[in-house]
């Protein structure tokens, strides 16, 4: 039987046409970034789900709170990407904003073209301090001059913020109670979409061609790995197999990983044993297809990773109904977002769900979060308004805080 969810969308924000993220907020609820990048002077909103009424709040304009109006002429703030990172210790949820956004007057930005162009040129990733105790923003910094900010982590320990500037992917390291921040270096021109932490505050992601990077605080550098990560060899080098998601087991010392782009693959990482952690190959997360045949990656697709109450891992992957159509052909109907549970001791995944946006398809969910109360939530990229997914969870996998331990990066 297929567990029940619902379709929220942000209805009060018409335009908006992805949402990249979605996490629990340090107070347990769920919070998500209405994004809207493809508009002329479009923003982003954050919005947050609101158990009592069964809806969504929209809290505020980004533009409007870090003083970077939507029609200043320059590209926008147009979205939240991969970058919510919670703050136990004070209820404070950090944010960072993304470009892509064109200015108000122009059709489409680009980073490179506008780069030296003060009136155009975006004016850089905006880290914000959201206090959810008093819902009220505390302040903001322009973090990344001139870019954007990829994926966001936060090592509370530290009082360290990690980031992914785009599109430079250099690795950024900001310290929080000094306001500043320092430029590690370049990893590549491909963007991985996600950094996760291991308990010898070691920051992990890929490079380019699918190597593990890690930057050693202790060493203060980025080293990359001899190994790529699983892939399909029938016609996969392992470039562009960088990490799209990943989140961290609640009761032992490893984390599952998904790729990105192309047939994304599962992958088990134990980061804290020998040399370069120990990688298990989980296979692909997305139906087999004949390779033979042109696929729009937006079709194959896997994200939402995140544990629930049960201890199990839950996730979205896409699906085409029908295993010998093209999907370069946008039948959009074969589309559908299934949601999977793997059993992390045997293995096993079994199909719990199938997402159900109405008149429109569900393949490609961003992130995934669990609320205090143990239902699972799923950000959403379609057509316009995007919107979220709530899955309510049966009884007995649930528990009270079972977003706790938290995740903390985006």
């Amino acid at each position: 039987m297929h567990y029940p969810n619902k379709y929220y969308s942000f209805s009060e924000h018409p335009d908006s046409d992805s949402c990249w993220s979605l996490s629990t907020g340090p107070d347990g609820r769920i919070y998500a970034a209405a994004c809207c990048e493809g508009t002329p002077g479009g923003v982003v909103k954050l919005t947050r789900y609101n158990e009592a009424t069964d809806s969504l709040d929209y809290l505020f304009d980004l533009d409007r709170v870090v003083e970077d109006p939507h029609d200043s002429g320059r590209a926008t703030q147009c979205k939240i990407h991969y970058s919510f990172a919670p703050s136990m210790a004070d209820g404070i949820l950090y944010m960072a904003t993304h470009l892509s956004g064109p200015p108000v007057d122009q059709p489409f930005y680009s980073p490179w073209r506008s780069w030296h162009d003060p009136k155009r040129c975006f004016r850089g990733a905006a880290l914000l301090a959201y206090d959810t105790n008093s819902d009220t923003p505390l302040w903001w910094d322009t973090f990344i001059p001139k870019e954007g900010c990829r994926c966001l982590l936060h090592d509370e320990e530290r009082g360290l913020l990690y980031a992914l500037s785009y599109p430079r992917d250099h690795f950024i390291v900001y310290d929080i109670a000094k306001r500043t921040m320092r430029d590690i270096g370049r990893i590549g021109s491909i963007n991985a979409q996600v950094l996760f932490l291991d308990r010898k505050h070691r920051v992990w992601t890929t490079s380019d061609h699918g190597h593990l990077v890690r930057y050693d605080p202790e060493k203060d550098r980025l080293e990359i790995s001899p190994d790529v990560l699983p892939h399909n060899s029938l016609f996969q080098t392992g470039w562009h197999s960088v990490l799209y998601d990943a989140v961290a087991a609640p009761d032992t010392d490893c984390v599952y990983g998904v790729t990105w782009i192309a047939n994304p693959w599962l992958v088990r990482i134990w980061p804290n044993e020998g040399e370069w952690g120990r990688i298990e190959d989980l296979g692909p997360a997305t139906q087999d297809r004949d390779p033979t045949i042109p696929l729009d990656t937006f079709v194959d697709h896997c994200g939402g990773l995140t544990f629930a109450g049960d201890g199990k891992l839950y996730y979205v992957a896409s699906r085409w109904k029908d295993p010998t159509y093209n999907p370069m052909t946008d039948r959009e109907d074969e589309w559908e977002g299934v949601v999977w549970r793997l059993d992390p001791e045997t293995l096993e995944r079994e199909e719990v769900a199938l997402l159900v946006r109405p008149d429109q398809y569900s393949q490609y969910v961003s992130r995934g979060a669990v609320d205090h109360n143990g239902d699972l939530f799923f950000g959403h990229v379609g057509p316009k308004p995007t919107g979220i997914f709530k899955v309510t969870m049966p009884e007995n996998r649930k528990r009270k805080n079972a977003h706790l331990p938290i995740r903390i990066w985006g």
